[in-house]
């Protein structure tokens, strides 16, 4: 798989994802392009299940949906809106302070540059890409566990470790794609091309895939 087989693949990879679910992070941002929402959402969803991150979504932006609102709750209330998210007592502590930081940092708006998110405590580059892109529509390419794995199993690049592959994607993988492969490629692994065993006898893709890796598959 190269750039050159891209533009054949792509349409069959989107007719595919079309059938599969949707990550709720990126629904939301499609109804609603907050960057203060896809930020704090992005913080709940670490280490967490994508249903269980969309509900605790929903329960906290009814209390509050902008940095001043969520500076002013209490600690406690916070933890007890986004329970059972993992890790929900140290989320609650990062998500108030966070928003205070940018009320006095940033005059209350998100920073649209990643290197500007990254300033922020408990950002990493999965977070600050997805806020780019989900929440200003701008060029990022966001890397889970999901995209690492699949760009690697296809053979289009080499790497070891997710952040690696960002930088692999940003210097190879056209432009015209980065703002959908990470939302194609989450629903695509979750559905599809799963970390063990993934369903190739169902796969649209699967004459331009290298299956770099797969033992098994189904």
């Amino acid at each position: 798989m190269d750039n050159k087989t891209i533009p054949a693949f792509w349409p069959l990879l989107k007719e595919q994802v079309s059938r599969l679910n949707t990550p709720w992070l990126e629904n939301m941002a499609y109804i609603d392009r907050d960057p203060y929402k896809v930020l704090i959402s992005c913080i709940l969803s670490l280490r967490t299940q994508d249903k269980t991150t969309g509900k605790a979504s929903e329960r906290l932006f009814k209390l509050a949906s902008t940095p001043e609102a969520m500076s002013g709750l209490k600690v406690k209330t916070i933890e007890e809106a986004i329970f059972p998210v993992g890790f929900y007592r140290v989320k609650a502590v990062r998500i108030r302070e966070m928003s205070r930081e940018i009320i006095d940092r940033y005059n209350s708006k998100v920073p649209d540059e990643i290197d500007e998110l990254l300033k922020l405590k408990g950002v990493g580059r999965k977070t600050a890409n997805l806020v780019v892109t989900l929440g200003y529509n701008k060029p990022g390419i966001c890397v889970d566990t999901h995209v690492h794995r699949i760009t690697n199993r296809w053979g289009y690049v080499k790497t070891k470790t997710p952040q690696e592959t960002e930088f692999a994607l940003r210097k190879k993988l056209p432009k015209q794609y980065w703002l959908e492969i990470n939302g194609l490629l989450v629903a695509f692994g979750q559905g599809i091309c799963k970390p063990i065993s993934p369903l190739c006898s169902m796969c649209n893709i699967k004459d331009y895939c290298a299956r770099v890796g797969v033992e098994k598959h189904r």
